[in-house]
């Protein structure tokens, strides 16, 4: 099979292309090498696939490779919270503009194969809570009095008691609240709205907190994980917002990838959206904890107090739908997994400031 696979050089999208190169698949790489992210080519790309250094929002750059081309995979994407709201232009046309541009080729082409799509857990907003009086709520975006005070458990929005957190499916409501969040969004709308008009199939993988070799390393743009080594890397204990109880789950990128490939190749198309995590929730405290004793330098994370206000306190999945769908089962733990990363390889950071 041929498959193209958007934004292929970056932290996931290159464990993806070795695992279809792997199967003796054949693989074409669009990236745009953006230089917030890269200092160029990276030293992991795989000789066995085909890589076009080109914007996806260029589809005259790129499109001559739809020919035979069984399915996309699209990963290509700006990531991370951003910094403050300058950054909403670069995030809608790195995510939405770039995303429109592709569906918009494929629709001129009459190509109407397999898409799956990098999402992601920010899609939720808050978790799912319930309060033991008015059962299952959503609460309100957590306002920069209360975080400023140290109150950082959302409540309950009609009794303002405390909240239990509880496993988030994926028929939970949307509630992005920030601005990666809104494009990452946008992006599923765009291709659900594309796949009725093709009657093709659309898969929206919604990845949780990923980690793993290859991730950026000193960019403010990168996931928590990623901040987090880059500091221990430098020989710094990493700083650990509010109080460390915000609960995450942290899933390797290994099992990223295996998500991927299987949502590529099965039989029958996956569709709609999954959760990809690993099952075992911890908190932000526990994970710098996990990677500065793997570390061995003795590094003792220090708690902050500081905030950011896009940031939401809880996010735990639900990954059933996932297991039984797309078969992710036996996923990395993460006491395993962090243990890995705190000697992984991270990818050179960017040679241009975000």
């Amino acid at each position: 099979m041929k498959f193209l696979v958007t934004g292929g050089a970056g932290f996931i999208g290159s464990h993806i292309v070795d695992r279809l190169v792997e199967a003796g698949h054949e693989v074409v790489v669009v990236d745009n090498l953006d230089p917030g992210a890269h200092d160029g080519p990276p030293e992991w790309t795989n000789p066995s696939a085909r890589y076009l250094w080109v914007d996806l929002a260029n589809p005259s750059a790129w499109s001559d490779e739809l020919a035979g081309t069984d399915a996309i995979c699209h990963q290509a994407s700006k990531v991370g919270l951003g910094v403050d709201p300058g950054d909403i232009a670069a995030y809608v046309q790195a995510n939405d503009v770039a995303t429109a541009a592709m569906l918009g080729e494929l629709h001129r082409q009459g190509w109407w194969g397999r898409i799956v799509l990098a999402s992601s857990m920010v899609v939720y907003g808050e978790g799912r809570y319930r309060c033991d009086q008015h059962g299952s709520t959503h609460p309100a975006a957590r306002t920069e009095a209360d975080l400023r005070a140290g109150r950082f458990e959302p409540t309950c929005p009609r009794c303002d008691s405390d909240l239990v957190g509880e496993l988030v499916g994926e028929d939970a409501p949307t509630d992005p609240r920030n601005i990666y969040a809104a494009t990452k969004l946008h992006q599923e709308h765009l291709c659900t709205a594309w796949s009725r008009y093709a009657s093709a199939p659309v898969c929206a993988l919604r990845y949780h907190n990923v980690y793993g070799a290859r991730m950026p390393r000193d960019t403010p743009y990168a996931g928590v994980a990623s901040i987090f080594r880059s500091r221990l890397a430098s020989g710094l204990a990493p700083l650990v917002f509010e109080d460390g109880g915000q609960r995450r789950d942290f899933v390797h990128v290994d099992d990223i990838a295996r998500a991927n490939v299987f949502a590529l190749t099965a039989t029958v198309a996956p569709t709609g959206a999954f959760n990809v995590a690993s099952g075992a929730p911890i908190t932000l405290l526990e994970m710098a904890e996990a990677l500065a004793n793997a570390d061995g330098r003795s590094l003792t994370p220090e708690i902050t107090g500081e905030f950011r206000l896009g940031d939401v306190r809880h996010v735990v999945a639900d990954g059933s739908r996932a297991r039984d769908e797309l078969g992710l089962t036996g996923t990395v733990a993460p006491r395993d997994g962090l243990a890995r990363f705190a000697t992984d390889p991270l990818r050179r950071p960017p040679r241009a400031a975000p």
